[in-house]
């Protein structure tokens, strides 16, 4: 998919007519709208019918991650509900995310649809090396990013999710084609949370991003609308 505006708004909110309200006011200002668990266990599939009913693209991120046949069965459901883009975890090996990666490209051409863009999650943004330390893995982020990518990238995904703050370690061991989607971005004006590697958008996008998935900073903001085109316009 095109990002002619790299800006993805997160419709972190529980209630559909929260989300179709967002969607409503945002539509014009973004390039896609992120779908996550919350909003989808409430919700529903339907939601991302209606989201892109509006004519806008949808990331479906509800992180993947079960023994490679569920992982394809539901990555051909997503496929079905027409997705711009979804993601799985890394961390499930090689061959859970070859199997994702077929089955979105078998039931897309099935159905006559482009191939949703399957992204990889590496580390969580809440992650830091404290956190891997305390589930067994090297206490080096960097490290275990750079590893999962490359996993990710030889198993024949097309894209991941990583933080702002590995972007331009990964642009120089990946290959330029794979897209790198970002969570994580925050202004500077908003109060602490659990992101722990964060960048301004501006910042992101010099480093090497392709899409920004912005969230509080915008759904949060007294004026949605107001704040993301204020945030595109930091990157024109």
């Amino acid at each position: 998919m095109a990002n002619k505006n790299p800006i993805i708004a997160a419709l972190d909110v529980p209630t559909v007519e929260q989300a179709l309200r967002l969607a409503e006011q945002l539509a014009p200002a973004v390039g896609a709208f992120k779908i996550g668990k919350e909003l989808f266990v409430s919700a529903g599939p339907d939601i991302v019918k209606r989201v892109r009913a509006t004519g806008a693209s949808v990331f479906l991120d509800l992180k993947f991650h079960d023994i490679p046949h569920t992982v394809a069965k539901a990555v051909a459901a997503a496929v079905r509900l027409d997705v711009q883009m979804l993601t799985i975890h890394t961390s499930g090996g090689s061959e859970m995310m070859r199997a994702a990666e077929k089955s979105a490209q078998d039931t897309a051409k099935s159905l006559g649809l482009s191939a949703p863009l399957v992204l990889g999650v590496t580390v969580l943004t809440s992650m830091d090396s404290n956190a891997l330390a305390e589930i067994g893995c090297a206490p080096n982020v960097g490290r275990h990013v750079e590893r999962l990518a490359t996993l990710a990238a030889n198993s024949g995904l097309r894209g991941l999710v990583c933080s702002p703050l590995e972007i331009a370690d990964l642009r120089g061991i990946l290959p330029a084609e794979i897209q790198l989607v970002t969570p994580g971005i925050r202004t500077g004006a908003e109060k602490a949370d659990d992101q722990k590697r964060t960048l301004t958008p501006r910042e992101a996008m010099a480093a090497g991003a392709s899409w920004l998935v912005i969230g509080r900073p915008i759904y949060a903001a007294e004026n949605p609308r107001a704040a993301a085109e204020k945030i595109l316009a930091t990157l024109v």
